[in-house]
């Protein structure tokens, strides 16, 4: 587990977990965070109150959605509605996303008056879920796009990510520019760059401040789960919140 390095407030607080120093077996071994890929619950249960952070955590039911909740919720033992993107404007409130080859992406701005995070897959992207997520925020606060910093956690890289021309087409249509993303193989397959694709859409909101370590899940198995790779894995997560 570590902390995000990048230039936040001080009162915004960040963590990264990885796949070590956690109780789960094989092939889950051994941090853990999903309660859905079929590891023992307890175990689960264990690693989760491992991490340092202000509780309860309200663990997304994640689908590949355009969904964003805002927290705090009344209720935080069962999620009923789908979502894949969670963001706060109060102290103590952790939003956390898990992945295994999907991009997570933390958003706070120069001021700190906001924590989101998000899930974003291919399909999470296709459907604009960072616009939409910043649609709501901005429902709520008025923030400069030039004040928002972004985090862009560890995904599947782009030489890994292998794709169907229809997924091409799709974000082609959605933006010229995505066509850049995508680099055609032999097998009429594409390699996708799923960091060039959130970026694009961030940029196009205005948004500048965007940082990464651009880790790639699937080609370092001794620190991060990788649903591509193993199939049958674990889930890792990325979680921002607002200290006191």
């Amino acid at each position: 587990m570590f902390s995000v390095n990048w230039p936040v407030p001080p009162h915004v607080k960040t963590l990264q977990t990885t796949r070590l120093n956690g109780m789960s077996n094989a092939p889950f071994n051994s941090l853990n965070l999903g309660a859905h890929v079929g590891d023992k619950l307890a175990d689960v249960t264990t690693n989760r109150a491992k991490l340092a952070v202000p509780q309860p955590v309200l663990w997304l039911n994640q689908t590949h959605s355009d969904n964003a909740l805002e927290l705090p919720l009344a209720d935080y033992s069962i999620l009923d509605k789908p979502a894949d993107a969670v963001y706060s404007f109060k102290p103590n409130q952790v939003c956390a996303v898990m992945t295994a080859d999907c991009l997570p992406v933390l958003l706070t701005d120069t001021q700190g008056q906001f924590v989101a995070a998000v899930h974003c897959g291919w399909r999470g992207l296709a459907s604009t879920i960072l616009t939409k997520t910043l649609a709501k925020i901005s429902q709520n606060i008025a923030y400069d796009p030039a004040n928002i910093l972004v985090w862009l956690g560890p995904a599947i890289g782009p030489q890994q990510f292998e794709v169907g021309a229809e997924v091409k087409s799709i974000f082609s249509k959605l933006n010229p520019v995505n066509s850049t993303a995508f680099n055609e193989q032999s097998n009429d397959k594409y390699l996708a760059d799923i960091y060039q694709l959130a970026n694009n859409e961030l940029t196009a909101l205005g948004i500048k401040h965007i940082f990464s370590d651009y880790e790639c899940t699937v080609s370092q198995p001794d620190k991060y789960f990788s649903y591509r790779r193993d199939g049958i894995t674990g889930r890792q997560a990325s979680l921002i919140w607002l200290g006191p």
